[in-house]
Parts: structure tokens; sequence; C-alpha cells
């Protein structure tokens, strides 16, 4: 096992990480901004470097930085997160290149799944059904015309090196394709430097249903069920919960044993997610996250697995220990990412945290760098805390975190709690009855 582990991150999964590395005996670097000086993930480090100014392409996002600091503080591996580095195959290398561990999945599957095209080429031959859309790349409106006119609309033009929503836009007609291929491609630019483009069908009211695989270097996969993340807004989740109250037993068998069966003929190791479309009783691939999800939490709260500590035992070279018939899952759990913004409008909402008071009890797990006198910096992300809740079914999970939200407390600025709040107590999702399209109209409503 390693003696010490950089963290290439920040906020609460630099904790996360940190914390599944102390308990497991482990030493722990935080890198960080000018920002992020007084920040809970680099108190409690270590050892700390400060790699940067503010700006994320000046610090997290800085190779040659983060390199350094693991060469100066002799660190044996690097854990990357989410976001930021954690799905940058040329990171990975170069962490690999410079004789330190990267812990994920290899450069060559992260490039793989990385390229949307690729991985949907790849997934398909692996036998995991996908979206009805082009054979590859479209590279002009006339070429896009003729492969909507195959697939149907409405169809969805999506960025090949997409993520967030970017670079995607809906053609519900012929006649708006055009417009809409060029906005895409444009978008596509700006965002990733990249302008190519595909077409897929656009699903009208579909669930986001995803797999949560582990797979180690000696040929062991397991899959430890789904989460559904169909409440998003703007392509961004909101709310996640596990298991879907969409899925019945059959599908959820099936489902999981396509993405096991997927991860072994691929070779793939360390954790990893396929991201599906569900409707009409069909799963349809999307794409493939090559890194720890920000919802991984409630896959641990009815698995019991640590899934940080099972990227970091997989990295090291050690074999998961257990099959898929010692997986057993428990309960339900639902996760609500509270975000500093206005809950109407969306604003971001950065400034001193003058409050803060988390929930507690039996079944109740906040994620989050928060305390009192901290100062949110408008730098990032406007995620701030994830509020996870169990219960032994979904209605008393949902219970409990209508209790847990009613406790929580963050003064100073403005969170989307209350947006959580009144979501909790929506009849669509009392009943589980909601699709990715729903939180949209109830926020536009």
């Amino acid at each position: 096992m390693f003696e010490k582990v950089l963290i290439a991150n920040r906020g609460e999964i630099a904790l996360r990480i940190q914390r599944a590395c102390r308990e497991m005996g482990m030493r722990t670097v935080a890198v960080h901004s000018t920002a992020d000086q007084d920040a809970m993930h680099v108190r409690l480090a270590d050892e700390a470097i400060c790699i940067g100014p503010p700006a994320a392409a000046d610090s997290y996002l800085n190779v040659q930085a983060i390199l350094t600091a693991a060469a100066i503080t002799n660190a044996d591996a690097i854990h990357p997160g989410y976001g930021f580095l954690s799905e940058n195959a040329e990171f990975a290398a170069m962490v690999e290149e410079h004789n330190f561990v990267f812990i994920g999945p290899s450069p060559e599957h992260i490039r793989l799944m990385g390229d949307k095209i690729a991985a949907k080429q790849s997934v398909k031959e692996a036998g995991i059904p996908v979206v009805p859309g082009s054979d590859g790349p479209v590279d002009s409106v006339e070429e896009a015309l003729k492969a909507a006119q195959e697939i149907g609309y409405p169809v969805l033009i999506k960025a090949s090196a997409g993520g967030g929503g970017r670079g995607m836009k809906v053609a519900e007609t012929e006649d708006k394709l055009s417009e809409a291929f060029k906005t895409a491609r444009s978008e596509a630019v700006a965002a990733f430097g990249n302008g190519e483009v595909y077409l897929e069908k656009f699903l009208g009211k579909p669930r986001h249903i995803e797999i949560q695989v582990l797979a180690d270097h000696h040929g062991n996969t397991v899959h430890l069920g789904e989460r559904d993340c169909s409440l998003q807004r703007r392509h961004q989740k909101l709310v996640e919960e596990a298991p879907s109250p969409a899925l019945n037993s059959e599908q959820r068998e099936e489902i999981g044993r396509i993405a096991k069966e997927a991860v072994q003929k691929i070779g793939y190791r360390s954790v990893g997610t396929f991201e599906f479309l569900f409707e009409d009783g069909k799963f349809y691939f999307i794409e493939m996250n090559t890194r720890l999800q920000v919802e991984h939490p409630i896959t641990e709260m009815i698995t019991g697995l640590d899934l940080v500590r099972e990227m970091v035992r997989i990295a090291a070279g050690t074999p998961l220990g257990y099959g898929q018939e010692d997986i057993s899952f428990s309960g339900h759990a639902i996760e609500c990412r509270i975000n500093a913004e206005h809950p109407e409008t969306f604003i971001p909402s950065p400034g001193r945290i003058t409050d803060y008071h988390p929930p507690g009890g039996l079944g109740v797990r906040v994620d989050s760098a928060l305390y009192s006198g901290y100062t949110v910096p408008p730098h990032y992300d406007s995620m701030i805390a994830k509020l996870i809740v169990h219960g032994a079914n979904r209605n008393e999970c949902l219970m409990r975190l209508r209790r847990a939200l009613s406790e929580y407390i963050i003064g100073g600025l403005d969170s989307t709690l209350p947006l959580h709040l009144r979501l909790m107590a929506d009849p669509d999702i009392v009943n589980g009855d909601y699709d990715i399209h729903w939180l949209e109209k109830f926020v536009d409503g």
C-alpha cells in the first residue's frame, strides 16, 4: 500500500479522499490555490503545497505544479477526485511517466471513454445498448440532415468531447436543425477546443440511470447497482437516489449484468460509471465516467463499501477480495447537492459563512468542507455540500431527508436548501414519478 497520497483537488471531495487515506494509515498532501489557503482540506492534511493563484487554469489544472508538489513531498500516488484533471488522459499518463501511481483507470481507457463517439462504438461492441444515432461525427449541415432523417426527429446534437450540457442542442424539426447544428459546434469549440459533433435520437421522457462498477488488475469485476440521477437542471444533476424507483428487479439485474460484462470485455480497472437513458423499459448508453462520481455516497450507503478506499486498493494492485455474490443492497439513499446559489434565480452566491450547523442523527451524512467563518470563493464550482440520507425504505428515507434539510443551517450566503425542501414535498418526487425534463419545468413553472 502507499505511504503518502497527493490529492489533486479541493473542497469536499479532497476532504473525502483525505479521510479514506487516513483510515488506511496513509499520509496525505493537499494542494491549493491562494484562494483556498484557509480551506478545510488544507487545514487537515499532513502536508500542504500552494500551487498557484485562484484561477483553476493556474492552479488545480496546472499539471506541472501538481507534479512538482508530488515530487517535493515524496508522494507515492495521486488521486484526482472528480472534475479538474480527473478525466484528463494526458495528466494520467504524465503521472505514470513521473513514477507516481495514478489512482484511477488507465490513460488509454480515460482517452477512449472521453471520446463520446469512440466510447459509444466500444461499448456497443461489448454488448451494451446505445441510443440510435449517427455512425460517427457529422461534419456539415447536409450530413446532419441526412443522419437526422434516418434517426427520426427530434434529434440531439452533441459535442464529441462534451460534458455538462455544453455543445448540446435539440432540433425538434428539420427546419430547426441547421441553426442547432451550428450553435452546438460553436459551443463545442469554445468549451473544448474541438468542434466535432454527432447526432442521437432525442428521447421524450427518459430517466437517467447509471451503474457503478469496480474492477481490479486481476480480472475481478462487480457492479454496485444503479443510481437514478434524473433530477437535473441544464444537464447538471441536483438530486440522486439509489436504487431507482423506476426499475423493477429484472431490469435492475439485467443492466447490472450487462455493465459488469462490458467492463470485463474492455479490460477496464478502477471505479467507473456507465450512464444510460431509460425509457419504455429500454436502456440506452450515453457515456462512461472514468472517475469517482459526485453521487458515489448513495452507493456507499446502500452497499456499505467505501469507494475511495476501493480505488486506492485497486491502484495499489490489491485484488477486490469479493465477488458479485458478496454484494448486498440495503435500504434506500438520496443525495441533495447543496449549492451556493439563490434557490430561485440560481445566481452564484459566494461569501463568508456566518453560521453553520449541519444536520445529524441516524442515517444522515454530510460531505462538506464548510465551517463557520469560512469564505466560499467565487472562482470554482458552486457546490458547497452534499446531504446524504439513508433509510430502510424510500418513504423512511424521504421523511428523514425532509427532517435533515429543515435542520441544516448555512448562514451568510444564499443556498439551494429551500429548493430541496420544496422538491422533497412535491407529489411527483414523493411518488418517484419524474424524468430528466421534470426539474426544468418545476423550476421554470
